[in-house]
């Protein structure tokens, strides 16, 4: 077993985004009682606070969550601040990363 030289954040959908969503693809609706699984970001292993962590990386994670139900900007909601993002996602953040895999990790730049 590896571990790696990272922590993490998990996004979970809560149902504002949901919301938001259900108006944009209406043949497939969701809801946060689906219970579907959190995303997983590494970060920096190394980090003291929450909240500057959230705050450095929330733009990134936001725009991917959203991409997942739609690229079309226009369709984006137009309030993207951290207050947005923390009433449509929860958030929990971890410091230790193990893989248990004996292949090596690929990664793929997007």
């Amino acid at each position: 077993m590896n571990v790696l030289n990272r922590g993490f954040i998990t996004v979970k959908q809560k149902q504002a985004f949901w919301n938001w969503a259900n108006t944009i693809d209406t043949e497939l609706q969701f809801s946060e009682e689906d219970d579907l699984e959190p995303t997983v970001y590494l970060i920096t292993e190394d980090f003291f606070d929450i909240e500057p962590l959230i705050e450095q990386h929330f733009k990134k994670i936001f725009k991917n969550e959203i991409c997942a139900i739609t690229e079309d900007e226009d369709l984006w909601p137009v309030e993207r601040n951290i207050d947005v993002f923390l009433s449509w996602f929860e958030i929990n953040v971890g410091s230790m990363v193990f893989d248990l895999e004996k292949s090596n990790i690929v990664s793929d730049k997007i």
